[in-house]
């Protein structure tokens, strides 16, 4: 039964209801991105890689442009609520899709208790009692974290019109807000010598520090993963594509934006700067050692008390509004698993009145409730936290592979990439790879150990063993992912170095794995009853 069907005997269930803009989806991606990334990666890209931390923001919206790119063709083919975690099934079977959906849930699982503990951070400059020396959440703070947590569900509950229309409101105010403090800033104290004037100039660390630098920069622009999320909803499907294009455009000039004025609004005379260690100008890795919001630090040591202000409203909006669009896009990606059939089946239930999927909601708000409270007594899950999306970048990897399946199996008749198409995948694919790599130790063995529990325990709970061959070859890449990390300079034996070590992970996964996948893929998309019918 396909979506607004039903017998003449049988009373129409009700569907997700098609009601948010163009305007609005927009704001939903740009906001939904520019959250906690914007604020706090510029320092520690820049700790990373001095000046050249706007390079890799540079080489980090284009790479995540292609796989950008990637979404705009499936989600036209697919416009599914929780899309991306459903391509795969269509184009691999059960079990392929097992992995990766479970790749995305942890990414959305795991960003509303971060972006909660973010706010918490912009009100810690207030309210000193809420942060640990070393930034992790005091009891006090963990309790806010919860608080602010569980308001983030009524701005999804009371339908996607008003979600829309409250979230275009926030997020005007808060495009506006980041604006006025970036410029603000540059205004107060910008100092161009930062740029190149030190020793070793523009990139002081080499391309392996702007390299290095780049998973920062992902962390940011993953965001525009949750438009997808939400074409069920949109008036017009039409509107995916544009939003998606805009939204990478619009996310990559902001970031820029903060980082060219973070660096430059470095004074390493300051006493704001001396005293996270820096005992002389150009000393890029003491930035590391700076805790709690970088943009409220900065101002707050300018004496620019109206500046202070909006940095302060800054960051705790510019989260809030991000961890609320996110445990949105992870119910309806919750609302998706239900669908076909790897979660329990009242995932998909929506709401008679306002059209949501309720049950998907409050289950991603209790979770996050209890990871936020449990980063007080257990400091170190608040790294985990950060270090378990990278699961979210694996899920990335099988969309150019399904991409290019989606053609050969006739599903996608009109491609809207076009003759590009065929480029543009092995490109986005060998991102996705850098990108997991790229993200280091121990991220990546941490992301993939709860992703293997978790695809175990679901495997055998559901009996989810459907088309295991067809994901052999995703499998043995995720172990080939994590074996390169490991080796690697930035792994757990540093045998190879960080060049050397890139260019082994781009050859291996476009010559092996990326044709590996493709020659895995079903002949005819997936299709069965009760599972791809959206109903």
């Amino acid at each position: 039964m396909g979506v607004g069907t039903a017998s003449k005997n049988t009373k129409r269930k009700p569907g997700l209801k098609k009601e948010l803009s163009l305007f609005q989806i927009f704001i939903i991606g740009v906001v939904g991105a520019v959250g906690t990334a914007a604020l706090f990666s510029p320092a520690g890209m820049t700790a990373i890689a001095g000046p050249g931390s706007i390079l890799a923001w540079i080489i980090g919206a284009l790479f995540y442009a292609s796989i950008g790119l990637t979404y705009v063709e499936l989600s036209a083919v697919h416009p599914e609520a929780g899309g991306p975690s459903r391509y795969s099934l269509y184009t691999h079977g059960r079990f392929t899709n097992l992995i990766n959906a479970f790749a995305d849930l942890i990414w959305y699982l795991f960003i509303p208790p971060v972006e909660a503990l973010a706010v918490v951070e912009g009100l810690d400059y207030f309210f000193p009692t809420l942060l640990t020396s070393s930034g992790a959440p005091t009891l006090a703070g963990a309790v806010i974290g919860v608080i602010l947590l569980l308001l983030f569900v009524p701005f999804n509950y009371f339908g996607v019109r008003k979600f829309g229309k409250s979230t275009a409101a926030f997020g005007v105010i808060k495009i506006v807000a980041y604006v006025i403090v970036a410029l603000g800033l540059a205004f107060v104290f910008f100092n161009a010598k930062n740029f190149t004037g030190y020793s070793g100039g523009f990139a002081p660390f080499g391309f392996a520090g702007i390299f290095s630098a780049i998973p920062l920069a992902m962390f940011a622009f993953g965001g525009i993963r949750v438009i997808p999320d939400y074409a069920e909803e949109l008036k017009s499907k039409s509107f995916l594509w544009k939003a998606i294009i805009l939204t990478i455009i619009g996310q990559s000039l902001i970031y820029l934006l903060f980082d060219a004025v973070f660096v430059g609004g470095i004074n390493w005379a300051s006493t704001a700067i001396t005293s996270l260690g820096a005992t002389a100008a150009g000393q890029w890795s003491s930035l590391s050692n700076l805790v709690g919001n970088p943009f409220v630090y900065l101002a707050g040591n300018y004496n620019a008390l109206w500046l202070l202000v909006i940095a302060a409203f800054v960051g705790i909006i510019g989260p809030f509004v991000t961890g609320y669009i996110y445990l949105g896009g992870g119910s309806r990606l919750l609302f998706a698993m239900g669908r076909s059939g790897i979660v329990n089946k009242s995932m998909k239930k929506l709401n008679e009145t306002y059209a949501i999927p309720y049950i998907s909601l409050v289950i991603f708000a209790i979770v996050g409730s209890v990871v936020a409270f449990i980063a007080a007594p257990l400091p170190s899950i608040y790294g985990l936290l950060t270090d378990a999306v990278v699961a979210g970048y694996i899920g990335f990897s099988t969309n150019p592979v399904a991409m290019i399946i989606s053609r050969r199996q006739g599903t996608t008749r009109k491609p809207l990439l076009g003759r590009a198409g065929p480029v543009i995948a092995p490109i986005a694919f060998a991102a996705a790879s850098l990108i997991v790599f790229w993200s280091g130790w121990p991220s990546v063995p941490y992301a993939i150990l709860i992703l293997t529990v978790a695809v175990a325990v679901f495997a055998y709970w559901f009996k989810v063993w459907e088309h295991f061959n067809n994901s052999i070859w995703y499998i043995v890449y995720i172990a080939f992912l994590l074996f390169m990390t490991a080796i690697g300079s930035a792994g757990l034996y540093n045998t190879v170095p960080f060049i050397e070590a890139s260019a082994v992970v781009v050859v291996v996964s476009v010559l092996l794995f990326y044709p590996w996948g493709i020659a895995s893929g079903l002949k005819v998309a997936y299709e069965k009853k009760g599972i791809t019918t959206l109903e």
